[in-house]
């Protein structure tokens, strides 16, 4: 890499490292950026997983006050969340990569369209619960565990938008706050993009300058995401995650058809 690359590098960490922690779809940055830098595509997505990290653990970090009281919820889902990153990290390394094209644009399209309606959804099923004298799952039940999973195989295989879908999936299924759910999603991203990286580390080449590179910007990244994130209110997140998410459409749309 040439120095002007480095930086680009760098500074595509470190915004990843920030929108991953307040949303998600961080790759959306970093992942054109390598491709620019001229590494092939699968070694710009496993030396991406692998300098996100980080990121994650820096965000999760940042969000540990909203954690708090989750361990049991958490635990459980990152199970699901361990199995899935790894049959998704094993799928990249199988499949072509038109195999997900088709269907990530969708699924991030189902997430937001959730996202959007959940206030509503989540007010008509409590109200339905308190006709029927049944309370919520505070860990989602095995709906969301089923979720968590598909979600993170596709996460385990690209990473972009997983978080949006861990966002969707949660707030329906889930009765909290989504500053909560938001500081959970972190973890969970954190578990999928360490066992997809740990599994790529004997079975793929890594570029270590990106990989240094991006480990060190989203860390920063994700300090600065969690100070930013935890003062949006509801309302102002779940709109952030919607404008992330048509964006990360479009530009999957982009790379298929453009």
């Amino acid at each position: 890499m040439t120095i002007w690359e480095m930086l680009a590098v760098f500074v595509a960490g470190i915004s990843a490292g920030t929108i991953n922690t307040i949303v998600g779809s961080g790759t959306l940055i970093t992942f054109p950026v390598l491709l620019a830098t001229g590494l092939p595509p699968v070694t710009a997505t496993v030396s991406n997983a692998l300098g996100l990290i980080p990121g994650s653990i820096s965000g999760a970090i940042g969000y540990r006050a909203e954690l708090a009281g989750q361990r049991d919820r958490i635990l459980r889902l990152s199970v699901a969340a361990l199995i899935g990153g790894f049959t998704g990290a094993t799928l990249l390394l199988l499949l072509p990569s038109s195999a997900f094209e088709t269907i990530v644009p969708v699924l991030v399209t189902l997430a937001l369209v959730l996202v959007i309606i959940q206030p509503r959804l989540a007010a008509a099923v409590q109200a339905r619960r308190e006709r029927t004298g049944t309370s919520a799952s505070a860990n989602g039940g095995p709906l969301l565990l089923a979720g968590i999973l598909c979600a993170s195989v596709y996460g385990g295989y690209f990473t972009a938008a997983q978080g949006i879908i861990y966002l969707s999936l949660m707030g329906m299924l889930v009765d909290d706050s989504m500053q909560r759910l938001n500081a959970a999603k972190n973890v969970l991203a954190a578990v999928v993009n360490s066992v997809a990286a740990l599994f790529f580390l004997f079975v793929a080449d890594f570029d270590w300058t990106a990989v240094v590179l991006i480990a060190v910007g989203s860390a920063l990244g994700g300090q600065l995401g969690a100070k930013v994130g935890r003062r949006l209110p509801p309302t102002a997140l779940r709109a952030l995650v919607v404008l992330v998410g048509v964006v990360a459409i479009v530009q999957l749309l982009v790379r298929k058809y453009g």
